[in-house]
């Protein structure tokens, strides 16, 4: 039941340190808050949810440095980040020239390129998402319902085009589902709306970010109908870990659980790895949910 060491860890959600630009970088969240500390207050939107924001303590003039530092310290082999935006999210202001880009040119081997999305460019979205595909070599898309602007459901047919271009170019989206942990809107993000996306696109890859709360029993429910879901554990401690989704994890769910973290937004590496073989999985599984769903999921297994 340990965890087993030298494994060679992937993380499917990482960001660059940005400390002095966060409320920029964020931006695209705050603009639709209401409350007061959301908008004035807060430089990361969900630092009531957190003791410790990371990434307000970073300080460093090489970004891409102290994360390879950070990750070699934690046996992480490979990390996804985001490109053509200022957020893990791949939303904010543009960072073609910025440390994301910067580290997938100089170590390719480290991490790998995701995409931001957000339907409500139409097919300019989707021709940016072309162009971040071939000029990176893009393994995914990220998609944060309700933090678009105007809000757009997962469901919504506005995300349409989206999937179908995920399923063209063969890569998975990474989508966030349940209760957003900024003051915003829950409702484009219920976790039965993937069952309506699922059965339109039986090809698509979905794999679910942060949590899917306080939907966790449904999802499980939901992957065990479609093949092509997956849960990501990006934004939780590891001792928050859904019981549900352990439990799957341990039995039918094996291949469906992949890890993902949250550095630097919210979650420090230490903390992450500090806390995580005292989550009980399976020996068999740990392989898995560590590594080897997330090469599969990303087309880069073989």
């Amino acid at each position: 039941m340990g965890m087993p060491e030298g494994i060679g860890i992937i993380d499917t959600m990482l960001g660059m340190p940005n400390p002095e630009h966060m409320k920029e970088t964020y931006a695209f969240i705050t603009r639709q808050t209401k409350d007061r500390q959301s908008k004035e207050e807060f430089a990361f939107p969900v630092e009531y949810m957190f003791k410790q924001v990371p990434e307000k303590e970073i300080q460093t003039d090489d970004p891409v440095a102290f994360v390879l530092n950070e990750m070699d310290r934690w046996g992480i082999e490979k990390a996804m980040i985001g490109v053509g935006g200022g957020s893990e999210y791949g939303h904010g202001p543009d960072t073609s020239a910025g440390p994301s880009e910067r580290a997938l040119k100089l170590y390719p081997e480290r991490f790998i390129p995701s995409a931001g999305c957000d339907p409500n460019e139409g097919m300019e979205g989707i021709r940016k998402l072309v162009r971040l595909y071939e000029t990176y070599g893009v393994r995914a898309v990220s998609a944060f319902p309700s933090g678009t602007f105007p809000q757009v459901a997962i469901n919504d047919k506005k995300m349409y085009p989206i999937y179908a271009k995920c399923v063209e170019l063969g890569i998975p989206i990474f989508c966030c589902a349940g209760v957003p942990g900024p003051r915003l809107r829950m409702e484009p993000q219920r976790v039965e709306l993937i069952d309506e996306v699922m059965y339109d696109f039986p090809d698509l890859i979905f794999v679910t970010r942060h949590g899917c709360e306080p939907w966790t029993d449904l999802a499980v429910k939901l992957m065990l109908k479609w093949p092509g879901l997956y849960y990501s554990t990006s934004a939780f401690a590891p001792r928050y870990y859904p019981k549900a989704v352990i439990d799957y994890a341990n039995t039918r769910g094996a291949d469906k659980i992949i890890y993902a973290g949250y550095f630097p937004m919210g979650l420090s590496l230490e903390r992450i790895m500090t806390e995580m073989p005292n989550v009980g999985l399976r020996d068999e599984v740990w392989p898995k949910f560590l590594r080897d769903n997330a090469l599969r999921v990303l087309g880069l297994d073989s």
